[in-house]
Parts: structure tokens; C-alpha cells; sequence
């Protein structure tokens, strides 16, 4: 198929199907007069790049796990590469939710200090 046909059957832009390639996330064939044609497992592959994109991974992270990508996403001949990533992302994903956590925590008391000391100047 046609990256135009690629981009119906996914509903993914022919230009986000461009910076798959670009990243080596997708791999079409180069027919004679230079069309990109994509294999039958490419509706799968950019579906699971959606999918985990959407789900906080990189491109860089994808690319540890490329060859799983033209699998459903929970499964894989080999799944060490892709539980690391996972493992990974989910750390930092933790890590920003902390962070965020304490200024959040901040932002409470300093709005608590001001309500405060508005209430005691009036």
C-alpha cells in the first residue's frame, strides 16, 4: 500500500508516517518511481507506535523496541527489551508525578499563607 492508503487505514498524517521513517520506526519499500509501499504489518506497526507514543514513550524508546513493534503490544518473542523500556518510562513517568506532586504541595501552602494573612489584614 501507498503511505496515503497507510494514513486512511491508520488515521495517522502521511507527514507523522514521514517521521516514523525518518526515525527508523517504519521501513517502506521504494517502488521504481520512488513511492513509498508499505507491507501488511505496517496498519499494526504504526498502530502500536499511536499506542505507545500516546502512552509517554520516545521515539528512542521505541527504537529499543523495534523489533516488537509489528506484534500486539503485550506480546513479543523476545519481551526483555521491551518490559526495560516500559520499566524505564513508567520510573520517570513516577519521578515527574513526584515532582509535580510537591509543587502542587507548595502551591497549597503559600495559597493557604496568603488566604491567611488577606484575612488578617482586613
Amino acid at each position: 500500500m501507498r503511505i496515503g492508503e497507510l494514513a486512511d487505514a491508520t488515521g495517522a498524517t502521511t507527514r507523522a508516517l514521514r517521521y516514523y521513517e525518518e526515525q527508523g520506526l517504519l521501513r517502506p519499500e521504494r517502488s521504481a518511481n520512488g513511492y513509498r509501499v508499505y507491507g501488511p504489518d505496517a496498519v499494526t506497526v504504526v498502530a502500536n507506535i499511536q499506542l505507545l507514543l500516546a502512552a509517554g514513550l520516545t521515539s528512542a524508546d521505541l527504537r529499543l523496541i523495534d523489533g516488537c513493534l509489528a506484534d500486539p503490544v503485550h506480546t513479543c518473542a523476545d519481551r526483555t527489551p521491551k518490559i526495560d523500556v516500559f520499566e524505564q518510562r513508567l520510573a520517570l513517568v513516577q519521578q515527574r508525578i513526584d515532582e509535580l506532586t510537591r509543587v502542587r504541595d507548595q502551591l497549597r501552602d503559600q495559597l493557604g499563607e496568603l488566604r491567611g494573612s488577606a484575612v488578617r489584614a482586613a
